[in-house]
């Protein structure tokens, strides 16, 4: 491997929050320009989710922390600021990859105590982002869930997920797969601006039709749903059909919210992308991190005739992720961002 500029000392004195996440070096490499990588030693793979979270899953793995898909929305942003890195840009370059992770989830999947109940990931940032094709932390991730007998989800946007098609189709033959995909935004303009390092629109429509010709019943994450961008009829009705005529059962679509850090680095993108709109958001949104009511029940209101003109109201047979943005009460963020 052709690592550039490979530090090794561990007490590095810019990165203070590193070392309370087992720091061992930081790392650039040519392919991955403008990105750096700090390895850490994981003490701990699987992140329990405490009762309060009303989730269909209670335990979660997370591979890595910031993302290098760069979407000016993502609700993960300020779990970064824990690691003292800011929400912004460092959320987008500064990516932590716990490299012995799978080796420290075949002990904890291997003890009596572990009762095999069913585990998510991509519930903070993206497994399957870019690093995922240096690193290969998925296959032995996924080798040892089903080696150990233990159902899993998947929530990305990655399209390197189909480097692993043939694991997880294995996989779905012991124990229950469940895959979602998220596509947010079909306008290409848009799709550059506000998610600029995620895989194209179309190519993630390519890997639902992969995935549904595998056997996979898809699930495609609309969300969030970005009001007065993506929230129009007709940009909404052409996404739906687009997911429908890719193979994906069923769709969840609920709009934006712009929790702690994430409101302000959005809302800069607004104002110089979009200035006309920022008066409406400041009285859509108030002082806090949802829409109003109102404007929650108007999107429902518009989205489910859709989704039911292009059946994508089907029901899972298998367990379903739940979205990235679900609000959740501060001492479960710091369950899923560990």
């Amino acid at each position: 491997m052709r690592w550039q500029n490979q530090t090794l000392d561990a007490d590095d004195g810019a990165l203070p929050g590193l070392d309370r996440a087992g720091f061992v070096r930081t790392v650039q490499t040519p392919e991955f320009e403008g990105i750096t990588f700090h390895e850490v030693l994981c003490k701990s793979a699987l992140n329990k989710m405490p009762e309060s979270s009303n989730l269909p899953f209670h335990w979660t793995i997370n591979p890595m922390r910031g993302c290098s898909h760069a979407c000016r929305y993502c609700f993960a942003r300020p779990t970064h600021e824990y690691l003292d890195l800011d929400a912004g840009r460092d959320f987008d370059s500064q990516i932590v990859v716990k490299t012995n992770i799978a080796a420290v989830l075949r002990k904890e999947l291997g003890r009596r105590s572990w009762h095999h109940e069913p585990v998510a990931l991509g519930t903070n940032t993206d497994p399957y982002q870019r690093a995922e094709g240096r690193y290969r932390l998925m296959p032995g991730i996924i080798r040892t869930l089903t080696d150990s007998g233990t159902p899993f989800s998947i929530l990305t946007k990655g399209t390197l997920l189909r480097r692993d098609l043939p694991l997880l189709t294995a996989a779905a033959r012991q124990v229950r797969v469940s895959i979602a995909v998220s596509i947010a935004i079909l306008d290409m303009d848009l799709h550059r601006s506000l998610e600029s390092g995620t895989p194209s629109p179309k190519a993630r429509l390519e890997m639902v039709r992969a995935l549904a010709d595998a056997g996979f019943e898809v699930n495609v994450m609309v969300a969030p749903v970005i009001p007065y961008l993506t929230d129009g009829r007709a940009h909404l009705d052409a996404l739906f059909a687009a997911i429908a005529e890719a193979g994906a059962v069923s769709v969840v679509a609920f709009p934006m919210h712009l929790r702690g850090a994430t409101r302000g680095w959005f809302l800069s993108w607004l104002a110089e992308a979009h200035p006309a709109l920022v008066r409406r958001y400041r009285q859509l949104y108030g002082r806090g991190a949802y829409v109003t009511p109102e404007y929650a029940s108007w999107l429902r209101e518009r989205v489910q005739p859709l989704l039911h003109r292009h059946g994508l109201t089907r029901e899972h047979t298998s367990e379903p992720q739940a979205p990235p943005s679900t609000p959740l009460p501060n001492d479960t963020q710091l369950a899923l961002f560990a």
